[in-house]
């Protein structure tokens, strides 16, 4: 199994790509793990914010491969303490066959289609980051999820 971070829109700031960088590189020492951009839309000007997600949720759908398991970084999913989120991904490398696809979408969430074609949704906060910080967020999550699983140091309780 491999987890693949999918993401609409390049991470800009320099403090982000590296903080996310090293922890998905860090994570990779325990599972196959990486990062997928879908590139930002063009003259969105013209748009309205419903069409914005539609266009946003076709690049993301086209992104999803069959077999993947698609889970949506969503203020309305789900909330883990980090020891629950490392057994929910325990679970999920052994029942999942292909990838693990976990969505950040754009500035304005994600279309129907999306909602629709997730398996699962996750929140990790009731409150709200901007789409970067998300980024760097879940991959220290992800890391931290992986040493829990492994028995390392890095998390302690």
């Amino acid at each position: 199994m491999k987890i693949t971070l999918l993401v609409v829109g390049r991470t800009a700031d320099r403090l982000y790509t590296e903080g996310i960088r090293d922890y998905l590189e860090r994570t990779g020492h325990y599972i196959q793990c990486e990062m997928e951009v879908i590139p930002e839309l063009k003259n969105t000007r013209n748009l309205t914010q419903e069409q914005q997600k539609e266009k946003e949720g076709e690049l993301i759908l086209k992104a999803i491969q069959p077999g993947d398991f698609p889970v949506l970084l969503d203020e309305h999913g789900k909330e883990f303490r980090s020891v629950e989120f490392a057994a929910w991904i325990g679970k999920k490398t052994h029942a999942v066959s292909r990838r693990l696809v976990f969505v950040v979408g754009g500035p304005y969430g994600f279309s129907p289609a999306v909602y629709q074609a997730a398996q699962e949704k996750i929140s990790l906060s009731k409150m709200t980051f901007s789409h970067q910080m998300v980024r760097l967020v879940f991959a220290e999550q992800l890391y931290r999820a992986m040493t829990i699983l492994n028995n390392g140091p890095y998390h302690h309780e």
